[in-house]
């Protein structure tokens, strides 16, 4: 009776299950690479979102920069607040070094 069930596998199949558990982890994982490749990706435009705002804020700093150290906006503050004005060509007064 013990001889029915101790049948003999077939040769071959220790490499087939080998090959078979190969094939199972390989497909495991591409899929793994692929999801990590995902979340690597959407990490990617998140950094990549934040630098495009940081230069936007930048660009409208340096714009508002230009604004206030305008040569004509000074000239104006200081004639108005300041009450300076360019001196007549009689006034000026050549010193030596």
């Amino acid at each position: 009776m013990s001889r029915l069930f101790a049948k003999r596998l077939p040769t071959g199949s220790f490499i087939m299950l080998l090959m078979f558990i190969g094939v199972l982890l390989s497909a495991i994982s591409v899929a793994y690479s692929a999801y990590w490749n995902r979340q690597l990706l959407n990490t990617l435009y998140g950094e990549l979102n934040v630098r495009d705002k940081a230069q936007a804020e930048y660009g409208r700093l340096v714009l508002e920069q230009s604004t206030w150290t305008a040569y004509s906006r000074i000239e104006m503050l200081a004639t108005e607040q300041l009450k300076m004005r360019v001196p007549d060509p009689a006034e000026i007064i050549m010193v030596a070094p």
